[in-house]
């Protein structure tokens, strides 16, 4: 069965992982956390980025297929709701320690140039929307 409100893992046993099932909104923003070596990398870049990624490069030409890298199948039993998938690289590149995952990959700037033109003040002692 298909859903559309959630992406589906099954069975992951990639890496540490120990036929691991969980259930991911889809369209929000979801952040894996835990301890040192609990398997957030390997649920999150060997496991989801990686089928999504695979999935993406069968879907193209052979004569495009020829070009890119072919991933392997993670080990896991079924990953449904998934769509072509993106991901920021994985490595630590500034001893900041100020730096956020924001800041570092420059989403950031973009974030907020976009919260600005769909953004609304709100006055913090009224509650009212500040008009220009």
């Amino acid at each position: 069965m298909l859903s559309l409100d959630k992406i589906i893992v099954r069975g992951a046993r990639e890496h540490n992982l120990r036929d691991v099932n969980v259930d991911i909104p889809r369209d929000k923003l979801t952040v894996i956390t835990g301890l040192s070596g609990s398997g957030k990398s390997s649920l999150a870049f060997d496991t989801i980025y990686a089928e999504g990624q695979r999935r993406y490069v069968e879907s193209l030409s052979a004569y495009a297929r020829q070009f890119l890298e072919l991933m392997q199948k993670p080990d896991v039993d079924s990953i449904e709701g998934l769509s072509p998938a993106i991901s920021i690289e994985q490595k630590t590149t500034s001893r900041n320690p100020r730096s956020t995952v924001g800041t570092v990959t420059e989403i950031y700037d973009y974030m907020r140039l976009m919260f600005a033109r769909v953004g609304t003040p709100f006055s913090p002692v009224t509650g009212l929307p500040i008009e220009a």
